[in-house]
């Protein structure tokens, strides 16, 4: 039986061939953010379900593609859109393409979400940076195997999850950007949907210190880290979580 380690390097394997060597950094495009993919710039593209190990993306707003730019001196692989939890396959194709993307030489994952926001002051629409997560989806990516050398063992650090450097260089880029958002960073509390929160789980969510909600992007950067990859996670802020109403 292969393992979800082998299936990342076979769907490795063949996006290096398909794209013609390694990547630098994978970008994992969700709910609200189809447009990026024309601000990026055009490249290479294939179906993901042509990829080993991929599903394609049945989420409203999600693309089903993987695509190669070249963005300065860096190589990206661009996948618009993901597989949830929620729709029933289990952790493994979730994650699947964090790991691909450690296999094919990546080192930085830049994950984006839709999400519901906690806060009355923040502003829907404007991008938030992921500083942390509260994980409730009941589930972790790292049950089952470990993966091969050179990555981690059975256990792996969350502390530095979302990397404050990353973070940094984010705020930096924005800061030079007059008309740009002022780029809030908040914790996201992550559920397993697919139904939406109750009230009552907001009020619990917001006692714990959460500013954001939705079914995406914990499981994802729990593997990142387990492989290694240093993680940027970006929320579009897309309604009020439940139960909230604005001042």
């Amino acid at each position: 039986m292969t393992t979800p380690f082998e299936l990342a390097a076979e769907a490795a394997a063949f996006l290096r061939k398909r794209f013609g060597g390694d990547h630098d950094m994978v970008a994992v495009l969700g709910s609200g953010w189809a447009d990026a993919v024309g601000v990026l710039g055009t490249g290479d593209r294939c179906a993901i379900n042509e990829v080993p190990g991929f599903k394609k993306p049945s989420a409203l707003g999600h693309g089903g593609e993987a695509i190669s730019l070249t963005i300065g001196a860096s190589r990206v692989l661009v996948l618009t859109g993901r597989t949830h939890l929620y729709e029933g396959h289990g952790t493994a194709p979730v994650v699947h393409g964090v790991r691909t993307a450690a296999a094919l030489g990546c080192r930085v994952a830049v994950l984006t979400n839709g999400a519901g926001v906690l806060r009355e002051d923040w502003t829907i629409g404007e991008p938030v940076m992921i500083s942390d997560h509260i994980n409730l989806t009941g589930q972790s990516p790292m049950t089952g195997d470990n993966p091969p050398a050179p990555f981690a063992g059975r256990f792996v650090d969350l502390t530095d999850a979302y990397s404050k450097r990353l973070r940094d260089v984010a705020r930096r880029a924005v800061a030079d950007h007059a008309s740009a958002p002022t780029m809030n960073e908040g914790v996201y509390l992550g559920l397993h949907g697919p139904h939406y929160e109750t009230p009552a789980e907001i009020r619990a969510g917001r006692s714990w210190g959460a500013d954001l909600v939705g079914m995406s992007t914990v499981l994802e950067v729990i593997a990142a880290r387990h492989v290694g990859l240093e993680v940027l996670a970006l929320s579009l802020p897309t309604n009020l979580a439940a139960g909230i109403s604005p001042t």
